[in-house]
């Protein structure tokens, strides 16, 4: 059976993005490397929840956009805060919507389930408050989501 995962591609800090991307999910590992002896080209495969990733040393590489990104669906504001909180350190930065650069210029999108379920709610002035009250937001606020949703907002 064929598999389909991510390959991603850094300038010459692959590895460091691999390393940096472990240390923020709990639940990822690393898995097998190959450095090529007669280039700076290097693979590093890791694994994040359970999905499998491939980090590439390319060198000279275009910076990523938004046209690929991963996401991040959580379970309550506190893991949202974390994810976003994690992702945007040390040179990261905020977009609209719940959309995230990384360090690296990978971009990522973290919004709770709940914020999910407000804006999919089949009353759709209910739905459409809660998707306004996204718009509005960088990172994720659930409370607010929830306000709207609810017409207090």
């Amino acid at each position: 059976m064929a598999t389909v995962h991510p390959f991603l591609w850094f300038n010459l800090d692959a590895e460091v993005a691999r390393d940096f991307y472990l240390s923020v999910f709990r639940n990822g590992r690393a898995l097998q490397s190959i450095e090529f002896t007669d280039k700076p080209h290097a693979i590093f495969d890791f694994e994040l929840e359970g999905q499998r990733f491939t980090a590439l040393n390319a060198g000279g590489v275009p910076p990523f956009n938004e046209r690929i990104s991963l996401y991040i669906e959580t379970e309550d504001q506190a893991e949202t805060d974390y994810f976003w909180n994690a992702l945007t350190a040390d040179g990261g930065s905020e977009q609209p919507c719940g959309w995230l650069k990384d360090k690296f210029g990978v971009y990522w999108q973290v919004i709770p389930s709940e914020a999910l379920r407000l804006m999919n709610d089949p009353d759709r002035e209910k739905a459409g408050r809660a998707r306004q009250a996204m718009y509005s937001m960088k990172k994720i606020i659930l409370a607010d989501i929830a306000a709207a949703h609810a017409g207090r907002a």
